[in-house]
């Protein structure tokens, strides 16, 4: 391992086209039924060598004070995972600084966190010279969080259990979305405890047919009318502001609009890139210059190696 060696990771945010949330279990997890779009809203990740197994974590942007600096983080874990269970004794004094320059929102339904823990498997496990595949990759990644294997594979796909078995789906086209973002987050937790006193007897969660037909066509229109989020009502009776937002779609010229996750950032979903600027400049007028909104465009590759 060259100690002056940089590894550069970039990794993507995804939005659920699709969320439905089952009946609370005895160990408080949901059984959930989900399809994950990667989108260009991009965090980086660069891991250099570190001496005496020591961990350094430093996360850069607007939000950076939001982000646990040490075990808490799921970059750190990641990091301690591969050390721990995949590096031999005589390599564990290994050690690594960690930069993550975020773009995806925190707190923002977006899998920020555990996008950058799988950039950290990946950088990590190139720094260490480990030889693992990219499925021993997504394997270990189960261990740190649902959203964490997907985060790897990108494009889109169909996440059960927890959302962390995820299998590809056949879909084409691009995907064109206007983001809004929110300045506070919503705790995940809470929503899925607010979900439950809501629909406390939900039925078993499953992938509507009609939704991955749709995904075959490659057009907008199509998919629209098949997205769905069972959180959204519990994270708008939260946050009424989220559901204000959720009810610009027809008004900005959007096709429909969905919650990312939890929330509270909204996706607009539209039929192409130049509806895109015209909804942008539409949720601008209403919304305010200091609103951060952003056009992406997915599916996406999963988390890739810059340079090294």
């Amino acid at each position: 391992m060259d100690t002056d060696e940089a590894i550069r990771v970039r990794v993507p945010a995804k939005i659920n086209l699709t969320l439905g949330v089952g009946p609370r279990e005895d160990d408080g997890y949901h059984q959930l039924a989900t399809v994950f779009q990667a989108i260009s809203v991009h965090d980086e990740l660069t891991a250099r060598a570190a001496p005496d197994g020591v961990t350094e974590l430093v996360t850069h942007g607007p939000q950076a004070d939001l982000v646990p600096a040490g075990p808490d983080n799921l970059v750190w874990q990641a990091a301690d995972l591969l050390r721990n269970e995949i590096l031999p004794a005589s390599r564990r004094d290994l050690g690594v600084r960690i930069d993550v320059t975020k773009a995806i929102p925190v707190a923002g339904g977006m899998a920020g966190g555990s996008a950058d823990a799988a950039a950290a498997l990946l950088a990590c496990s190139v720094l260490w010279d480990l030889d693992l595949d990219p499925t021993e990759l997504r394997e270990l990644s189960a261990g740190l969080g649902a959203d964490v294997p997907f985060a790897l594979t990108g494009g889109t796909a169909v996440g059960t259990g927890r959302g962390d078995r995820v299998v590809p789906a056949l879909t084409r086209g691009t995907y064109h979305w206007v983001l809004v973002f929110s300045e506070t987050g919503v705790s995940t937790p809470a929503a899925f405890a607010r979900h439950d006193e809501l629909r406390p007897d939900p039925p078993e969660p499953s992938i509507p047919p009609e939704l991955m037909a749709a995904l075959g066509t490659g057009r907008a229109a199509d998919l629209a009318p098949h997205l769905y989020n069972d959180l959204a009502e519990a994270t708008c009776s939260m946050r009424p502001d989220v559901a204000e937002v959720l009810g610009l779609a027809d008004q900005v010229g959007a096709l429909t609009a969905i919650l990312c996750g939890s929330g509270p950032t909204v996706a607009f979903l539209v039929a192409d890139e130049n509806a895109a600027v015209d909804a942008h400049l539409q949720l601008r007028a209403e919304l305010g210059a200091e609103v951060g909104m952003r056009r992406v465009h997915g599916p996406v590759p999963g988390a890739r190696l810059v340079s090294s």
